[in-house]
């Protein structure tokens, strides 16, 4: 395994240019399973989720192909229709090919998924949803055992809490079904929306774009499509998050400052200078940091994969802050790293209270998931002397080139072998 080297206190300056979105690549992938022939996916990162989906598609019989930033894949020859354990148990995401490969194949198995170990996420969402469609669904042995004799048929679906992951999967089913489906309290975040610009490219009639109500008329086939994938805005949020750690003026390029509404304004009355153009964002911190309280919602709320980030930026800020998380309920794995290195933070049930002004100092920490991992390179950034982070894997899943881009803005940084 690999760790991260950090020696802190330097102002980051300079530009970069954010990637492709991690959590909108993913679906975009698992929806070429919907059309036989060659896809074409720009602007997609180089991670390892992005590694492990395609060895799934590749396990089905799917080719592909990278040129830079732009993946081509071919889904005509399907010849397995078993996503395997040892494929899926790193990413909770791989739970997306159950939709498509159902929609089209009519059968599939998937095994139940792994990831961050952030708290429930359960798949009930996507499986009561198929059974509603008139999906044949089995849970043996940690898999899902997933079958309907005919296409399957429209139905009226309904989220007590909006799902991500649930909404696009029950999009990509629905697709294809026979019918008209309708999800309600559905998920209204932009990588829906890229994954049903997607959709419909490739022949889908899905109306209610970037609202908690979609319609959906089932067609009988769609066509390989060619799609962009969105700037990732956590990635984004992370480096301006960032900046107010450490200080210093960058311009992130290549991003999409509308998918930050949330962020923007907490970041603004903490401080910071933040300038926007149509696809970048200028942000300095001229002064000390003024702590904030934030409660993650989903879309267009605050978003609960910068809550960590934001945690780290506070212990750093003058006052009191409260930081409420509403989506998961077992995300403050990071609240005991951050206190290694001095931070000061409660726990009071879902919320954590945090003093900050205090200066964090450097110590050996462990990433315990994605965003956690985000969370300790901010502190760390910030923090006096020579910090190791280890069991990075978590990091490289989610942000590409991390070590690189701050190194390009004047960090100190570098990645050695445990």
């Amino acid at each position: 395994m690999d760790k991260l080297i950090i020696e802190g206190g330097r102002k980051l300056q300079g530009e970069i240019n954010i990637s492709g979105a991690k959590n909108a690549a993913l679906p975009l992938i698992a929806a070429t399973l919907l059309a036989p022939g060659w896809h074409v996916i720009r602007n997609v990162p180089d991670l390892r989720d992005t590694k492990t989906i395609l060895a799934l598609l590749e396990s089905f019989g799917a080719v592909w192909k990278r040129d830079g930033n732009v993946l081509s894949i071919n889904t005509e020859a399907l010849t397995n229709l078993e996503a395997s354990y040892d494929l899926v148990k790193t990413m909770r995401a791989s739970i997306l090919v159950l939709g498509p490969l159902l929609a089209r194949m009519r059968k599939a198995r998937v095994s139940l998924p792994g990831g961050c170990a952030i708290g429930a996420r359960p798949i009930d969402f996507h499986l009561d949803g198929l059974s509603k469609m008139g999906a044949r669904l089995d849970l043996e042995e940690g898999y899902v055992n997933a079958s309907t004799g005919n296409r399957l048929s429209g139905g009226n679906i309904y989220f007590d809490i909006p799902s991500v992951t649930g909404t696009e999967n029950i999009l990509m089913a629905s697709v294809l079904a026979k019918g008209v489906t309708v999800i309600k309290n559905a998920a209204r975040e932009p990588e829906v929306g890229n994954l049903i610009d997607m959709l419909i490219s490739m022949g889908a009639d899905i109306e209610g774009k970037d609202t908690d109500r979609l319609i959906i008329h089932g067609v009988k086939d769609l066509r390989p499509a060619e799609v962009t994938t969105i700037p990732d805005r956590i990635e984004t949020g992370t480096y301006m998050v960032a900046v107010g750690a450490t200080g210093g003026e960058v311009t992130l390029r290549n991003c999409n400052p509308n998918h930050l509404p949330a962020l923007t304004e907490k970041l603004k009355a903490a401080g910071l200078i933040i300038e926007e153009t149509e696809n970048s964002f200028f942000v300095s911190r001229p002064s000390k940091i003024q702590s904030v309280d934030i409660k993650t919602q989903p879309y267009p709320g605050f978003p609960t994969d910068l809550q960590a980030q934001l945690m780290a930026l506070m212990s750093m800020a003058n006052g009191l802050s409260v930081i409420t998380e509403k989506i998961f309920e077992n995300r403050f794995m990071h609240v005991a790293e951050l206190k290694r290195m001095g931070a000061e933070i409660k726990i009071n049930g879902n919320s954590a209270i945090v003093k900050g002004s205090k200066r964090l100092k450097g110590a050996r920490v462990m990433a315990t998931d994605l965003r956690a991992s985000a969370s300790l390179v901010v502190a760390r950034l910030a923090a006096e002397g020579i910090t190791e982070i280890s069991r990075i894997y978590h990091l490289e899943r989610g942000y590409e080139d991390m070590v690189g881009k701050l190194q390009a803005l004047g960090a100190n940084v570098r990645k050695e072998k445990e």
